[in-house]
């Protein structure tokens, strides 16, 4: 036989072997699905166009609670907001556990506020939201870092006189450096190197999450983590800028002021020395590196997407974006910056930000969750550590709480008097005991960064509204936008 033959031979062989022993048969009773193949699962059913376009045409066949088999492992879809609202809210703690992306759970492992468990989870979560809050998230300190931020762009789209250019790098500047200024302690000049490094990072990272060579490895990571592939880049990148938090966590260790904690690594130091005699705490090392990760990563790149987003959206619509320079003109006026208190008085741009919102879709499949017990669900029994995908684009799609779902129309968040309305199907965040850790702050940022551009710039493309293309560069765990160029005119 030849050497090739036996090679592959002995290769399906050992994926047969790692899967099997991977990945013991679930109890319980999960809800219908397509029949999965041995060990493939439902590759067969699989869309070309990548996973949330799969769940889609599923969904038609099975209802809004699936199964569908990653490889060989069942996943529970939840698709549209009922059933979303029902797992996540309604059997919060039940739905609360964090399931894995393949492609960094090599570097995240179980560590870190986003993608730990258990006890582990609940004790981040709480000193996170904590800390965030003393260090100015909710707090009107989070407001003028904010505003100071927003001086600091105007000034540098100034200097583009109007000429074109790629936001991409520039949004990513401003919302890098609230969440430095809250994790680190410090902003950045956008000229600085190594920022701009991490910031290339940080976008190369999340377009490879999102990419379809990610998608595939999340069905059969037990067997591709053995080869090379975009996952080995993505955890190259990642460690790459765990080395600058690891620079950074020294640097606050050698100047360290017990008295006077200056960001979250200061107080997370001081909690650390304070549980080291404690042989169980969850205050070490590991979890230090990769919380600061989660909330660098996230914190960043979600809020700086949308607006990119945003500002293709404004290209492709003007009178969307003249509707919003109207009235901020009529509540704050050319001669101060825009502030959170006028945020009531202005239904439509806040309309607006939600649209946008919902219309990116930025993380459409969500986060993965985990069942932490066997749980009941719409007469359906899933085991204990059963994987969980609210299926966040189902809900900001749902025709039942949005009339036209596959338009950008701000009316959906609007009544018939103009006043904002809410919307049980506005879910950008996810809900329930997982939804977005850095929620206040992002809400704050869309706002202030998005009123205070269009209150000193108009802005125009070379190109005819018309002939604007939003389709997403990527569409997998994220949504990302494709490249353009956009003109900041001087109002």
């Amino acid at each position: 036989m030849e050497p090739s033959v036996l090679l592959l031979l002995a290769l399906l062989v050992g994926f047969v072997l790692l899967l099997v022993r991977g990945h013991p048969k679930a109890r319980g009773h999960l809800p219908p699905g397509p029949r999965p193949l041995p060990l493939l699962g439902n590759l067969l059913q699989m869309d070309r166009g990548g996973l949330l376009n799969s769940f889609v045409k599923l969904q038609k066949k099975y209802g809004d609670v699936f199964t569908v088999h990653l490889g060989p492992r069942p996943v529970v879809m939840l698709y549209g907001t009922e059933a979303i609202r029902e797992a996540l809210v309604d059997q919060a703690e039940a739905f609360s556990g964090r399931g894995t992306i393949a492609v960094i759970r090599p570097i995240f492992k179980d560590y870190g506020v986003v993608f730990a468990n258990g006890e582990r989870w609940k004790t981040l979560r709480r000193f996170s939201l904590a800390t965030m809050r003393d260090f100015g998230m909710g707090k009107r300190s989070v407001e003028e870092r904010i505003q100071e931020e927003a001086r600091c762009l105007v000034e540098e789209l100034r200097k583009s006189q109007g000429a074109p250019l790629d936001p991409t790098f520039l949004f990513q500047c401003i919302t890098a450096n609230i969440i430095c200024s809250i994790v680190f302690g410090e902003r950045f000049d956008y000229k600085d190197r190594q920022f701009l490094r991490l910031l290339d990072l940080f976008y190369r990272s999340f377009s490879l999450i999102s990419s379809f060579s990610s998608q595939v490895f999340e069905l059969f990571s037990g067997f591709l983590k053995y080869f090379p592939g975009t996952h080995r880049q993505i955890s190259k990148n990642l460690q790459e800028i765990l080395d600058f938090i690891g620079q950074s966590v020294e640097k606050h260790r050698a100047t360290l002021d017990p008295s006077n904690p200056r960001d979250f690594i200061d107080t997370y130091l001081l909690r650390m020395e304070k549980e080291k005699s404690n042989q169980h705490t969850e205050f070490h090392h590991e979890n230090l590196m990769l919380s600061v990760l989660s909330l660098f990563f996230a914190g960043t790149e979600t809020s700086s997407t949308t607006l990119r987003y945003g500002f293709l959206f404004m290209l492709k619509y003007p009178h969307v974006a003249e509707k919003v320079q109207k009235e901020i003109d009529q509540v704050i006026g050319s001669h101060r910056l825009p502030n959170l208190d006028d945020r009531t008085k202005m239904p439509y741009t806040e309309a607006v930000i939600y649209e946008i919102q919902r219309f990116s879709d930025l993380i459409p499949i969500g986060v993965p969750h985990r069942v932490t017990k066997d749980t009941l669900f719409r007469g359906y029994l899933l085991p204990k550590n059963t994987e969980v995908y609210p299926i966040l684009s189902s809900a900001l799609h749902d025709r039942r709480y949005f009339k036209q779902p596959d338009t950008f129309n701000p009316d959906h968040f609007l009544d018939a008097n103009g006043a904002l309305k809410k919307n049980e199907a506005f879910m950008p965040f996810s809900i329930g005991k997982r939804i977005c850790l850095g929620e206040g702050v992002a809400r704050n940022e869309l706002f202030l960064f998005f009123t205070t551009i269009l209150q000193n710039f108009s802005v125009s493309s070379s190109m005819a509204p018309e002939d604007i293309d939003l389709s997403p560069k990527e569409i997998g765990f994220g949504k990302v936008p494709p490249a353009y160029q956009i003109c900041f005119l001087a109002r």
